[in-house]
C-alpha cells in the first residue's frame, strides 16, 4: 500500500487505515524502530506482561526453588545456632 507521508507540527506522520490498524492488532500506543532502513511498527507490549501468572503457574507445579525462600548461606550453614 502506497500512502504520504503528511506534515504535524515539525514532524513528519502517515495515517494508517483502520483495517490495517485492526489486522495487525495495534492499540493506542505502539512502539517504533528502524531495521534495515524500514520503519517497523509494532503493538506496544508491556515488559513484564504475564510474569506473575507465569510464576504462579511454576509455583503449582513445584518446578524450580520458590521465590519466597533464599538458599542458605555460609553464616547460616557454619554459625548460626538453630
Amino acid at each position: 500500500m502506497k500512502t504520504q507521508l503528511v506534515q504535524i507540527g515539525n514532524s513528519r506522520g502517515i495515517r494508517i487505515p483502520k483495517p490495517l490498524i485492526e489486522q495487525a492488532g495495534l492499540g493506542d500506543q505502539v512502539e517504533l524502530r528502524v531495521e534495515d532502513g524500514q520503519v517497523i511498527i509494532e503493538n506496544h507490549r508491556k515488559p513484564r506482561a504475564g510474569w506473575a501468572e507465569a510464576a504462579r503457574e511454576l509455583r503449582q507445579r513445584e518446578e524450580g526453588p520458590s521465590l519466597d525462600e533464599t538458599p542458605p548461606t555460609l553464616f547460616d550453614e557454619s554459625e548460626w545456632d538453630w
